[in-house]
């Protein structure tokens, strides 16, 4: 049998690296499934429950492993699906493949069922490059400019075969005017400023007497040197969400995370500091940043497009953050006066102190920080954590003490619902001898992630270390948009739209043949982590939470506190206990133990 266009793009794809794909099947794709059947112990397909899911889980699979990440899908409904997951990988900047299929090229244009404009619909998610397949010699490039753009550029990019190309006979390109012949491999640069910049950032850093830093993802490789220029500029450093493993929390001048999110050492530190050194982050909340004038500014990222737009930096500086420090640290200059850093490590120990005592407040029946301070002590060595987006982030943003050598993601620049658990399972995927534990609210547990709970269930079996945890937060609440509602809009809770079914979630998980825990007791909680961690096989950790502890702010305005106000003079109907939690948590942080 001759190779067919669909034989091609695998082989083509292998030759690339790649090893895994994400996806669905629909007869949109039948000619490019059939050919990845003729190869199959080459490739690893994961079939997921939503092409969203799928996309979702190569954004996370380039996060965890820094491989292009590959979801493929059928035409019409199956392609349009894919788009929220490649948004996050848009965001976020990684490099994801997405193939779909499309109707035949005869029918194109004619209004044909499941007929989409894919050029069109793709063109913003995956802008930098979509290439539609419509004569077999010209597959070779399409397939070798799409992979490495996204590598190159870490972006998105699309593939579109029409059904009618996918089993016709490959030809190379004829050699004649008008063709192309392209090539698999690419090289990454080292891209690092020049020695003359090198020697101007370090004359701004060496001059400031309060630095901070400030860390994102593009700095995950880069642990070991954002420790060396901290200690040698007596700095403290924040963590922007998508750079929580970057530093371990067991420093004593780690802020830990900063914005609506973070930590209040981490406000304090950037109000107070007079230079500020950002390093790898699109960190979006320019109001959590120092106030402009106040700080002078180095930048280094990766992308130039990425550098003063959320603080006007006094020197913005592309490249490579690993490198680029380690071409910077021979310039710095021990600082002497370590005043600075004593005074953030101060902040810090009495910040953990403050979470321990809100985790610890009193709630009816549990506080929703209590698994996650729970959880802290208890994660075992290279974990990977995962969280949904909602107020459950805000406990993974705060409680969780990150140490050296685990991992752990979210959606970041989308801030998308149902991440978490397409987000484990592709960690899991990626690393099967590691724990992983995902940790999702009660809405995007019911809106997309009990369905991919069947996903792990078809391939749990196959992974070296069967601890895989989701752990939900069952507040019957769509708890993050109820307090954006009473503190950014000063409005009540709209019961209509914030209030979600009560769904027994362990009890799903025994059915599908997993491990179910539920809790509803303080004291139970640390006891079902033991049990959770210990299982050898999948465990849902239901955790019934008060949706009535607010995920406060790192301090709170006159403006949010003037609304919230307002919100109950409107009656909020849950007015009662909004008040008695929101003063117990105000008042843990300045009456401990209260």
């Amino acid at each position: 049998m001759s190779q067919t266009v669909g034989d091609f793009l695998w082989e083509r794809l292998h030759q690339w690296g790649v090893r895994r794909v994400f996806g669905y099947p629909g007869d949109g794709i039948n000619g490019l499934l059939g050919a990845l059947q003729r190869v199959e112990d080459k490739f690893e397909f994961v079939q997921v429950r939503h092409e969203e899911m799928a996309a979702f889980m190569a954004s996370a699979h380039a996060k965890f492993t820094g491989e292009l990440g590959v979801c493929i899908a059928t035409s019409g409904p199956g392609a349009s699906h894919l788009l929220t997951g490649l948004y996050d990988a848009r965001l976020d900047h990684m490099p994801v493949l997405a193939i779909a299929g499309q109707q035949a090229r005869t029918a194109i244009g004619a209004h044909y069922q499941q007929e989409l404009d894919l050029t069109s619909m793709f063109k913003d998610v995956a802008g930098s490059f979509i290439g539609v397949a419509t004569v077999p010699a010209q597959v070779r490039h399409l397939v070798d400019r799409a992979v490495r753009i996204a590598i190159g550029h870490r972006r998105v990019t699309a593939l579109v075969f029409p059904n009618d190309m996918q089993e016709v006979p490959m030809e190379e390109p004829p050699r004649k005017h008008g063709a192309v012949f392209s090539g698999v491999g690419w090289s990454p640069p080292v891209v690092m400023p020049s020695a003359y910049d090198l020697q101007r950032a370090a004359d701004i850093l060496n001059a400031g007497k309060k630095v901070a830093i400030l860390v994102g993802a593009g700095a995950r490789h880069a642990s070991d040197e954002v420790i060396a220029v901290a200690d040698r500029l007596g700095a403290g450093a924040a963590k922007a969400l998508l750079g929580k493993q970057v530093l371990p929390d067991d420093l004593p001048w780690v802020t830990g995370s900063i914005g609506l999110l973070g930590t209040k050492p981490s406000y304090d530190m950037m109000m107070g500091c007079d230079t500020l050194l950002m390093l790898g982050s699109g960190f979006p909340y320019s109001e959590f940043l120092p106030k402009e004038g106040q700080a002078r500014g180095v930048q280094v990222d990766i992308d130039p497009g990425m550098l003063s737009i959320r603080y006007p930096m006094e020197l913005n500086l592309t490249g490579d953050v690993r490198e680029t420090l380690t071409a910077l640290l021979p310039l710095l200059e021990q600082k002497q006066d370590m005043d600075w850093r004593e005074e953030i490590a101060g902040w810090v120990a009495d910040w953990w102190q403050t979470l321990d005592d809100r985790a610890h407040a009193e709630a009816n029946p549990v506080n929703p920080q209590l698994p996650f301070f729970e959880l802290s002590p208890r994660l075992p060595d290279g974990a990977i954590l995962t969280s949904d987006s909602g107020s459950c982030a805000n406990w993974y943003a705060r409680d969780l003490k990150i140490r050296r050598g685990m991992m752990a993601s979210l959606s970041g620049g989308l801030a998308s619902m149902c991440a978490a658990v397409p987000y484990a399972i592709a960690a899991k995927f990626a690393h099967p001898d590691r724990p992983v534990i995902a940790m999702v609210g009660d809405g995007a547990m019911q809106m997309n992630n009990m369905a991919e709970l069947i996903t792990v269930r078809k391939y749990w079996e196959k992974w070296s270390d069967p601890r895989f945890i989701v752990m939900v937060l069952n507040n019957q609440d769509l708890n993050q948009v109820t307090w954006e509602q009473r503190v950014m809009e000063g409005n009540p809770k709209f019961l209509a739209t914030q209030q979600i079914p009560d769904v027994p979630y362990h009890r799903f998980a025994e059915m599908i043949g997993f491990e179910g825990i539920f809790v509803d007791k303080p004291d139970e909680v640390g006891p079902a982590w033991d049990r959770a961690l210990a299982a050898r096989q999948p465990v849902v950790l239901e955790v019934k939470t008060d949706p009535e502890v607010p995920p406060l702010p790192p301090h709170i305005s006159f403006e949010q506190m003037r609304n919230f106000m307002s919100m109950l003079i409107k009656r909020d109907p849950e007015e009662g206990s909004v008040i008695k939690e929101t003063a117990r948590q105000v008042l843990s942080s300045v009456l401990p133990g209260d």
